[in-house]
């Protein structure tokens, strides 16, 4: 039997309406924002509502009649008498278990609803291709229920739809640690059910970009209590860390240096690539001079100059033919920003001189360098991508990288990709490439902002993947403090959206227009390991709780 808790209340001024109800409830009820309840409706059905908004009223006719009532101000007088008061609840209609979507009658009972009610309210029942998500808890005290929610898969990492974009204010938002339960969930899913297509596989390609945050994902959070498991045990993800990780750490000439190009402590990275867990990246002119054009990715370029300039030295036309090395190709920029050459008279010497400015900072970096060294555990970044495996999952490292070599790396990675899916990249068969590539990137905002100008070689290509990605099985899971900075087209693609703790200036904007008042302003409330989702799946908005990360944690970058 359900616990009744109020009964509808229609008036002149707020009449129930196909799309939302109102009604009242005793003012020490504890009821919150997200809770479903359940309505005695025509026919023997029950209309659900999800709770928007929650107000106190009594009998007084205006602030003044309460200052009156208290001995005109007497803070510490105590009135003859307590004002007639109650709870004003505001429900949106989320379903009708017979379909019968006239509005709810006055006087109708209002109950809480039942584990089995809540799922069918929101749509979490019946979930096909089920993928947990966090989980949810309603009510208070003994009236208290906790239950898992599920994606449909398909809707998350197609085909049926693609792309989640997490946003949030730095370290509040834990919005990482988010995006990894989801990946473990998935890696777990993909090595475990036995249900899914033999023809699916898939892979992961992650970014670190925040101290040593992804750098031992393979490797338990000691931490974890037994709460914690219990959750994980509910939601039906193991516990353990995630499978088949292999680490790509940036080249440097001495790791020991405080310089070097990692926060990785030294011994960690030795000890990864003893276990053969861990590379080192480099990139070399003659297989790599094609993706100097990712440099320039933040640099208006409205006349084209410097593609220009990129395109006649891929296509090695001039005094760039034949070159092999950077130190000859730094030699050769000299020489073309000294005097203008007869041989490209279209590009003035101001120009090689920027394009110059640009090229040298960049190729100070260790990792331009002249040869791989395989037996020193050297690699190029797109050679990995050529050989990604089924259910690996590899963590790219650009934490340390200033913000243009960050987005060069970057921008080189998801372009392999892109052209491993078109076949471009590798002579394999179809069959031994994973059907989906999860990338998955925190601070998107640097790649694919409003800002970054509109011929960004690497906005071009985050482009093309949220737009194409998911009919060629490249799925983004993005994020980034403030969603508002997002490139409309970006966060448009995406169908799943999750919110974290984030601020009143962020909530002011468009992008946050369809969301009721209230939830934005549990928005600039929410906890750590609690998150506001959009899914097309879902009825509604959902406030999820998630569980602790699985994998190792850093207290220090």
């Amino acid at each position: 039997m359900n616990k009744i808790i109020g009964k509808i209340a229609a008036t002149e001024k707020s009449p129930t309406t196909i799309e939302e109800f109102f009604f009242w409830t005793d003012k020490e009820r504890v009821l919150h924002p997200f809770d479903v309840v359940k309505v005695d409706h025509l026919r023997n059905s029950f209309t659900f509502g999800v709770i928007e908004e929650i107000s106190h009223i009594t009998d007084a006719a205006s602030y003044l009649t309460s200052y009156v009532s208290n001995d005109f101000g007497d803070v510490t007088h105590a009135p003859n008498m307590h004002r007639i008061g109650m709870n004003f609840v505001k429900a949106r209609v989320v379903g009708n278990t017979n379909n019968i979507y006239n509005p709810v009658l006055d006087g109708r009972n209002v109950s809480l609803a039942s584990i089995k009610e809540i799922q069918t309210a929101l749509g979490l029942d019946n979930i096909k291709n089920p993928l947990p998500c966090g989980y949810l808890e309603m009510y208070e005290s003994e009236d208290k229920v906790t239950l898992p929610v599920h994606f449909n898969s398909h809707f998350l990492i197609g085909p049926e739809g693609a792309h989640l974009n997490i946003s949030g204010i730095s370290g509040l938002a834990a919005k990482t640690s988010y995006a990894m339960f989801l990946l473990k969930a998935i890696q777990q899913n993909y090595l475990t059910n036995k249900d899914i297509d033999k023809n699916e596989s898939i892979a992961f390609v992650l970014f670190n970009v925040k101290g040593r945050d992804l750098l031992a994902i393979d490797e338990p959070n000691q931490d974890l209590n037994g709460a914690d498991k219990d959750i994980y045990k509910m939601l039906g993800v193991t516990a353990e860390p995630f499978e088949n990780v292999k680490y790509f750490y940036p080249y440097t000439k001495n790791h020991q240096s405080e310089h070097a190009n990692t926060y990785a402590h030294p011994k960690d990275v030795l000890y990864q690539i003893d276990e053969n867990k861990a590379l080192k990246y480099k990139y070399i002119y003659e297989q790599d001079k094609e993706s100097l054009e990712l440099l320039f990715s933040n640099i208006e370029d409205s006349t084209g100059t410097m593609d220009s300039i990129v395109n006649y030295i891929i296509t090695e036309q001039g005094e760039f033919n034949g070159l092999r090395c950077w130190s000859d190709f730094k030699d050769k920029i000299n020489e073309y920003c000294q005097k203008q050459s007869g041989k490209n008279s279209e590009i003035t010497a101001n120009s090689w001189r920027k394009f110059k400015r640009v090229v040298n900072k960049a190729l100070n970096n260790d990792f331009f360098a002249p040869r791989i060294t395989k037996d020193s555990n050297e690699t190029r970044l797109e050679e990995a991508i050529e050989n990604i495996q089924k259910n690996d999952i590899l963590v790219v490292d650009i934490a340390k990288l200033s913000e243009d070599m960050q987005a060069f790396v970057f921008g080189d990675v998801i372009r392999a990709i892109y052209e491993l899916k078109l076949g471009q990249l590798s002579d394999r068969a179809d069959e031994e490439i994973p059907s989906k590539i999860i990338i998955f990137v925190d601070e998107l905002n640097k790649y694919a902002s409003s800002d970054v100008p509109k011929n960004s070689p690497i906005l071009k290509q985050v482009l093309d993947i949220t737009e194409r990605g998911r009919s060629l099985g490249i799925i983004l899971f993005s994020a980034e403090q403030f969603k508002s900075a997002i490139h409309d087209r970006v966060k448009g693609n995406c169908a799943t959206h999750a919110y974290g703790r984030t601020n009143a200036i962020e909530i002011s904007k468009s992008d946050y227009r369809f969301i009721p008042g209230v939830y934005k302003g549990m928005m600039t409330r929410l906890e750590q390991g609690e998150y506001i989702i959009q899914n097309p799946i879902f009825r509604s908005l959902l406030n999820i709780k998630f569980p602790k990360p699985v994998y190792k944690q850093f207290k220090n970058g």
